[in-house]
């Protein structure tokens, strides 16, 4: 099960739009298919991301209330994805 949120490409204008939360990403490429699943404070791992992930060209992410609802999610979706 995807986030519920349009693909956004994996850029710095992104990234100033992003909020300093913690939060569920996902990291997708050209075709949208989704490459990675994680968690941390949304800002900061998204802006890692967008330094290391050469594979990567599309973000999308979700805020969560708390660390622990950002931890079930990603087991969640990881699961889905045979991860």
């Amino acid at each position: 099960m995807p986030l519920h949120r349009a693909w956004e490409p994996l850029e710095r204008e992104t990234l100033k739009k992003v909020p300093d939360r913690y939060g569920i990403f996902e990291l997708g490429d050209d075709a949208g298919t989704v490459i990675r699943i994680d968690h941390g404070p949304l800002r900061d791992a998204i802006k890692e991301a967008l330094a290391y992930d050469s594979n990567a060209t599309k973000v999308r992410y979700r805020v969560t209330v708390h660390r622990r609802e950002a931890i079930a999610l990603v087991e969640e979706h990881r699961t889905r994805h045979g991860d």
